[in-house]
């Protein structure tokens, strides 16, 4: 099990670590509740240094994430960051990632931990045109500072304008004294905050740095459990969960990331998708009566029939009810549609409801 730069700075803190994606991680220190509303109402810092992180340049490094991504990346500009998911040309999805174009010539891209060596080999496989590939996933440390006091508390280490930068947009500057970071607004919690990303020999110093100039404004460590149920809530899919090798994007609900007006990977496979129609889709809930959804658990129809299956679900911090998220068939995915979680073999009711779960 592979350790992260700050896996000892973790331990001393009290947090409970567990292996995650093959990475020892801390999943919570004072409590997942405490940890979640420091994050809604302040600000938190995440160490996940276990994401992977590839540079693709060359003339042709557009080209190759056109030809490997369902996004169009070609409306990017330098400082601008798209989301986007790998089509695995059997109709599933390779991964979720994020591609930043630094130049013309040099995209950065961030891929799930779980599938780092699988995203590189994917990516590898259609490289015919020369590109030229750097994974630099062991070398960088990543810290996500999230919350509505992210920017304030962190504006005293760095001459970026931390308040007004744009949503997916990034730069680079120095930061904690560190030149040439790498900052960007690219959250994973919906409460604002941006990630900053550093060679490993310099995370601890940064880290540091970050407690310092967050003391004032009750800054905390926060693990991996909160990060989950804060994504929930925004109804933002997890690979390994809602989204995988056999889901489409368009079953994801990822049709705004899936763009027609290019070929690449399966391109042909889901325009047919698209105009057939689908025979699922992955749905928002909420429980109406008492009951909290979990990862696996069956959905039925009023009959007590399955019609598929809870991808992510908890007990929502902030709104005090059981949501998740769910494939369940076409006739069952509408708005308000009356649906069934099977919880300890009874039928408990939920609402299908529109994303977001937490509205600010």
């Amino acid at each position: 099990m592979k350790n992260t730069a700050l896996t000892d700075v973790h331990i001393a803190l009290g947090a409970k670590m567990v292996p995650f994606a093959g990475y020892n991680m801390p999943v919570q220190y004072e409590g997942v509740i405490a940890e979640h509303e420091t994050v809604r109402n302040g600000v938190g810092v995440f160490d996940v240094s276990h994401m992977g992180e590839f540079v693709l340049k060359g003339p042709n490094a557009l080209a190759l994430i056109q030809k490997f991504s369902s996004n169009d990346a070609s409306v990017l500009f330098d400082g601008k960051a798209q989301y986007s998911c790998m089509p695995n040309g059997k109709g599933g999805i390779v991964d979720d990632l994020i591609i930043y174009r630094v130049n013309a010539e040099e995209y950065f891209i961030v891929v799930n931990a779980s599938n780092i060596e699988k995203d590189w080999n994917w990516m590898s496989s259609h490289n015919d045109m020369g590109v030229d590939m750097h994974n630099l996933s062991d070398q960088y440390s990543l810290l996500a500072i999230q919350g509505p006091k992210a920017a304030e508390a962190m504006q005293a280490l760095t001459d970026v304008d931390l308040t007004n930068m744009v949503y997916y947009t990034f730069t680079h500057g120095t930061f904690a004294g560190v030149e040439n970071v790498m900052i960007s607004a690219t959250g994973y919690t919906g409460s604002g905050g941006f990630e900053i990303y550093v060679k490993n020999e310099d995370v601890k110093h940064v880290w540091d740095k970050v407690f310092e100039a967050g003391a004032s404004f009750g800054i905390k460590p926060i693990g991996l459990a909160a990060r989950d149920t804060l994504r929930l809530e925004m109804g933002f899919c997890l690979y390994g969960n809602d989204i995988d090798d056999t889901t489409s994007p368009l079953e994801a609900g990822l049709g705004w990331i899936t763009k027609f007006t290019k070929d690449f990977v399966d391109s042909d496979f889901l325009k047919n998708q698209k105009e057939t129609g689908l025979t699922r889709k992955l749905v928002a809930f909420e429980m109406v009566d008492r009951g909290i959804p979990r990862h696996d658990y069956p959905i039925l129809d009023a009959s007590g029939a399955v019609i598929g299956k809870v991808t992510s679900g908890t007990m929502s911090p902030t709104m005090k009810l059981g949501i998740g998220l769910g494939y369940v068939t076409v006739d069952h995915s509408t708005l308000d549609s009356e649906i069934f979680i099977e919880i300890r073999e009874k039928g408990i009711k939920a609402k299908v409801v529109k994303l977001p779960f937490y509205k600010k």
